[in-house]
């Protein structure tokens, strides 16, 4: 079984080997399955912003599905010094610019709290059949989601299906409701 920082790094390596097309054609598989889960009824939807430098599963697709079925979309700002994230409404005026780390980011705009959020898509880079998952190692997601309600739908995107052994958890680590490849939709 390999660690956390070995599984990242087998990750790491698998997503460098996607083309462009295939990231496309996966993100947009994904967002298409997003539409079967039973999420529709809220109102307030987190989603992260792709890094297009690693690779990540391109949310573009899903913000265009938010967008039509007239959802709040909020997105993150990522302050590294203090390893907090502020949560911002995305409107037709946000401008989005890339942070030090390459994130995409809004300047400014309206902050919604962590409680008020009802579905967060969450980046990751792997996952289990129990719904753990490992991220990029610093933290910030789980710190978010401790800090969501109870009831918060956690979803992960990811461009691969499930480990099949049992992620090392730790004490922080905050486990997904769902997680969507591009060919399954997995329910913990």
């Amino acid at each position: 079984m390999l660690n956390k920082k070995q599984l990242r790094a087998e990750i790491k390596q698998r997503r460098h080997n996607l083309s462009s097309k295939e990231i496309e054609d996966f993100s947009i598989k994904i967002s298409n399955l997003i539409i079967n889960l039973p999420i529709w009824e809220y109102s307030f939807y987190h989603t992260f912003l792709s890094i297009k430098s690693l690779k990540e599963v391109n949310t573009e697709p899903l913000l265009a599905i938010l967008l039509g079925k007239d959802k709040n979309i909020i997105v993150s700002k990522t302050n590294f010094e203090s390893r907090k994230m502020s949560h911002i409404l995305l409107q037709d005026n946000t401008v989005l610019k890339l942070s030090p780390q390459n994130i995409p980011e809004p300047e400014d705009g309206i902050e919604i709290k962590s409680n008020q959020i009802e579905v967060v898509f969450v980046p990751l880079m792997a996952f289990d059949e129990l719904g753990n998952r490992i991220g990029y190692g610093k933290g910030f997601y789980d710190i978010f989601l401790k800090k969501c309600s109870k009831n918060t739908i956690k979803i992960g995107l990811s461009f691969f299906e499930a480990e099949n052994f049992i992620i090392e958890k730790n004490p922080h680590d905050v486990p997904l409701n769902y997680c969507i490849t591009p060919n399954k939709i997995y329910s913990f």
